[in-house]
């Protein structure tokens, strides 16, 4: 279970890092993607290892993967739509 932990910590780390890459403009502060990101992580890791068992690491962090990106997701601003002047 501490490995399943400190891997989903990292997998939550590395696509808030990720999406703070990609879509910076889109997102808030890092300070507040990068737990949000780890804190996903874990709970799809805690809800995956329930629903399984022990010995399914693999499933539980791509299960920690999931629900991280559902989570962050949920930060993502919309995008401003540009009118055209062409009237």
């Amino acid at each position: 279970m501490l490995w399943e932990a400190l891997g989903s910590g990292v997998v939550g780390l590395a696509l808030a890092w990720v999406a703070l890459r990609r879509v910076p403009d889109r997102l808030p502060t890092p300070a507040l993607v990068l737990p949000t990101g780890v804190a996903g992580a874990l709970f799809g890791a805690f809800v995956t290892h329930t629903a399984l068992g022990a010995g399914n690491i693999a499933a539980t962090l791509i299960g920690a993967a999931a629900i991280s990106t559902a989570l962050l997701s949920l930060l993502l601003r919309p995008r401003r739509l540009r009118r055209s002047v062409h009237a």
